[in-house]
């Protein structure tokens, strides 16, 4: 069954990225953060760069969320621009893809 393939490796994903999402949160909320003022700012000069991968891995997450939409409505194999279909090799590479390469690459010039 090849859409439930896709599916398992998106749910997986969701999985991985909502443990990641949920470890940054801790992370920049300092929960358990040391008393020692010099470890505090050490510890908050990290924040930018958590923020950046949350938002990066939220970001992902709603494209998880799209494909899997996509796998229910009969969609996901098939480019949302173009209506293609969307190669097995990408889709392996990138699961939570919507497009075929040549819509990706006019997409993001």
């Amino acid at each position: 069954m090849e859409a439930e393939h896709y599916r398992q490796i998106l749910l997986d994903l969701k999985r991985d990225l909502t443990d990641r999402i949920n470890t940054i949160d801790r992370d920049i909320r300092h929960e358990g953060m040391t008393a020692d003022w010099s470890e505090q700012a050490s510890e908050r000069e990290n924040d930018e760069v958590l923020e950046s991968l949350g938002n990066t891995s939220e970001q992902d997450l709603l494209k998880i969320n799209y494909a899997l939409k996509r796998l229910e409505n009969g969609t996901y194999f098939n480019c949302a621009e173009c209506g293609e279909d969307i190669p097995h090799a990408r889709l392996e590479l990138l699961p939570f893809t919507a497009y075929c390469v040549e819509c990706a690459e006019r997409i993001e010039d």
